[in-house]
């Protein structure tokens, strides 16, 4: 694989990003300029994400409870609306993880989660409502 200059992108790099659109459900391109996303396919997607013993699940699932103990509600809701996206967790799920985590994270680090599991729940059916008007509005004539 070749990034726009030609440049040869190494093989952990095409791994890491082929596992970052996985994951994410993004369409990333490999040739991302700089260091830090250098390390982040490189290593965390390509060698850690892909190791073998856990289930995309299982590491979504920790990684939750992680940035749940973190405060880390704008990455919460990355990572709820990515779970739901690849069917790893429903909505349901999602919040009986807030409410386990309210006891080993404390009430109002979890009910941050919660409330990333209401926004992202609101913008995804917000986005279903619009996708389902635009589907059924009569296409305007062409002149």
């Amino acid at each position: 694989m070749t990034d726009l200059n030609g440049h040869s992108i190494s093989e952990a790099r095409t791994r890491g990003v082929s596992k970052m659109n996985e994951v994410y459900g993004w369409e990333l391109p490999a040739d991302v300029p700089g260091e830090f996303f250098a390390v982040t396919a490189d290593h965390l997607f390509a060698d850690i994400w892909t190791r073998p013993g856990l289930s995309m699940r299982d590491r979504r699932l920790l990684l939750l409870g992680a940035i749940t103990a973190q405060g880390q509600t704008d990455v919460a809701k990355i990572q709820i609306n990515a779970a739901i996206l690849n069917e790893e967790l429903t909505e349901q799920q999602v919040e009986e993880a807030a409410i386990f985590l309210c006891h080993y994270t404390g009430w109002p680090l979890a009910t941050g989660l919660n409330n990333a599991l209401i926004s992202v729940k609101s913008d995804r059916r917000k986005a279903a409502r619009a996708a389902e008007k635009a589907a059924t509005e009569p296409t305007p004539a062409k002149d």
